[in-house]
């Protein structure tokens, strides 16, 4: 789920971002949203879906102290960073090559 041919879904990928900081779900969402100058819309069983496969890869956690809140909050972990840098590094490639493709040509 969200990593397919190594690489992050979109959604994945605005989740990962949104979690560099402690969020609940519905900040996640409104985030993953507003991120995406609105192209990502996330419904509550999607991103609860992403969230649990997330946690199953380690990729995030439980924030620190969540037990005491109402609404549960994730945060990124280290090997969500990782794969965060590498999805990185393959859109800059993705745009490195297209540019270099298209240059003069449109």
């Amino acid at each position: 789920m969200g990593y397919e041919n190594g690489a992050l879904t979109e959604a994945v990928y605005y989740i990962l971002l949104s979690l560099l900081e402690p969020l609940h779900g519905y900040g996640i969402m409104q985030n993953a949203e507003r991120l995406s100058g609105g192209r990502v819309r996330l419904a509550a069983g999607t991103l609860y879906g992403a969230l649990t496969a997330l946690l199953e890869r380690g990729w995030i956690c439980a924030a620190q102290g969540e037990a005491s809140l109402r609404k549960k909050e994730y945060v990124i972990t280290e090997q969500g960073r990782q794969a965060l840098r590498e999805e990185l590094a393959r859109l800059r490639e993705l745009v490195r090559s297209g540019e270099t493709v298209m240059e003069g040509r449109i």
